[in-house]
């Protein structure tokens, strides 16, 4: 299981990446680094990827610099994390909260 603590520890210690092309897709969504840093910072898992690979990861809400709810799907790789993706979550997919698949 990823633990919030191990990704805010790989932010801290700057051992978050992202690929080029997720870069170019949250820039696309208005999301910046300090958003997604915030969302870690503030937000909790709600969903865990065990089976995915290479790594494991997990989906993160929390919110961005304005206060908006976020989502983030980071991997956990033993001493970094990779982003995934980071999107703003569709009120029509997801409960009122954010935090269940409808």
């Amino acid at each position: 299981m990823i633990e919030i603590e191990n990704l805010r520890k790989y932010f801290s210690e700057d051992k978050i990446f992202a690929t080029a092309h997720a870069a170019e897709r949250f820039r696309q969504r208005k999301i910046n680094i300090k958003d997604i840093r915030n969302a870690i910072n503030s937000g909790e898992i709600i969903e865990q990827y065990p089976e995915d690979y290479p790594y494991p990861s997990c989906l993160v809400l929390g919110e961005n610099l304005r206060g908006e709810k976020i989502h983030v799907v980071l991997s956990d790789e033993g001493t970094s994390s990779r982003i995934i993706t980071a999107y703003f979550p569709d009120v029509e997919k997801w409960s009122a909260d954010f935090k269940n698949r409808r």
